[in-house]
């Protein structure tokens, strides 16, 4: 593959981000293709055996095995990296390989961590119950409340994890104050921001040390494949998460990076215009239903937080229906235009119940601890007329009788 302008640091240097989103890490190959190529091989030939030894020692480059190097994934992990303003990227096969392979590539038995109670229920697992297994101590603390992080650390602690906005509390980290207290004592901070993508918020700018994502989500964008990747310096990637990946193969295969790739082109359209559809929605939600927890809402709690973070909201929020699961699935059940389900970042206005969905792992007691009851519902706002929207939740509320 040729060496083109969208590999070429001394000129990408000098792009914003929304030219990165389409044009950063594009390598072409001699037939000059516009769209970025994929490459559907396991493995690649070497001219002489002398060459593969020299690759595999890394004295030379190119590829090897697709489980390690891919020209597709290569091209996102590049563009992701730009996107995010860090050194590398890692692609994995999913968002939740990428915060496994985050957390457990710097983490031995007898180390302890820090993480916000509120979080993605799987992550929840991640801390509560798989890490424990392994002899890893870990301490789950309020997210928001800056002096916890510090109470909360010990000689031992080896990581501070949170993700902000949280899933599905939408709980703000102050990440600046939360990553200056990390990095006094030597700790490393992965901030999972699934919710946000690079196109709203970086929390490299704020001193973090690795970014998670689940690029299911806003970066593909349309549902339609699984992604993940981990952002850090080029030590941090090379010699700390990397032998993990090569060894434990969370691989994200080709056909799906190259999807990745088309959803981030329309990345910075598709997430402003659903942030401006759920600040409208939201606003509407707020005139009929005892609480919605939206950052870009003045009545948020840290909205003054989430708007120094953020360039906008994002398009996922949580409202409480009042009276408990029946009424909450009522409304779920009465939706016309909306969709149930659990995914979230989606082009489509999407709702899910996460006490019996994506929370439905977690002991209720840890649940109703962060806020997540039997009348919360998830609201993913998707790029429809938000006027649509807004006329398909006032016909169901009238059916539960809101």
């Amino acid at each position: 593959m040729k060496r083109k302008s969208g590999q070429n640091p001394e000129i990408t240097k000098n792009w914003k981000p929304a030219t990165l989103a389409i044009r950063g890490g594009t390598a072409r190959t001699e037939y000059g293709e516009t769209s970025e190529a994929l490459f559907l091989s396991s493995g690649y030939c070497y001219d002489r055996a002398e060459d593969a030894a020299a690759r595999f020692a890394g004295e030379q480059q190119g590829m090897t095995y697709s489980r390690l190097q891919n020209p597709t994934v290569e091209m996102l992990e590049q563009r992701i990296a730009l996107l995010e303003g860090a050194e590398a990227c890692r692609a994995t096969a999913t968002g939740m390989a990428a915060m496994t392979a985050a957390l457990l590539c710097q983490l031995s038995a007898g180390d302890h961590v820090v993480a916000a109670k509120a979080a993605f229920g799987s992550c929840r697992w991640l801390v509560d119950t798989l890490l424990p297994k392994f002899g890893i101590a870990t301490t789950t603390i309020d997210g928001s409340d800056v002096a916890a992080w510090e109470a909360a650390a010990q000689p031992n602690t080896k990581v501070f994890f949170f993700e902000t906005p949280a899933n599905p509390t939408m709980d703000v980290v102050d990440i600046a104050a939360v990553c200056a207290i990390a990095r006094a004592r030597g700790i490393t901070t992965v901030v999972d921001n699934a919710f946000a993508s690079p196109a709203l918020q970086r929390p490299m700018e704020f001193g973090a040390d690795v970014v998670a994502y689940s690029a299911t989500k806003m970066m593909d964008g349309q549902g339609r494949v699984l992604a993940g990747a981990i952002c850090g310096s080029r030590d941090w990637i090379d010699n700390v998460l990397l032998p993990f990946h090569r060894n434990t193969g969370p691989t994200l295969s080709a056909f799906n990076a190259w999807v990745v790739l088309k959803g981030l082109e329309t990345l910075d359209l598709r997430i402003r215009r659903q942030s401006e559809n759920a600040l409208k929605v939201a606003q509407f939600l707020e005139t009929r239903l005892p609480k919605v927890l939206y950052p870009g809402l003045e009545s948020h709690p840290q909205h003054a937080l989430a708007m120094q973070q953020m360039d906008a909201a994002g398009p996922i929020f949580s409202l409480y229906v009042g009276g408990g699961r029946a009424e909450a699935h009522g409304l779920l059940n009465a939706l016309e235009l909306v969709d149930i389900s659990n995914n979230i970042g989606d082009s489509r206005s999407l709702m899910t119940h996460p006490a019996s969905t994506t929370h439905f792992g977690m002991a209720e007691e840890a649940r109703l601890e962060v806020g997540i009851t039997e009348d919360m519902l998830r609201l993913n706002v998707g790029l429809e007329d938000p006027d649509d929207v807004i006329a398909d939740f006032d016909q169901a509320l009238k059916t539960i009788g809101r």
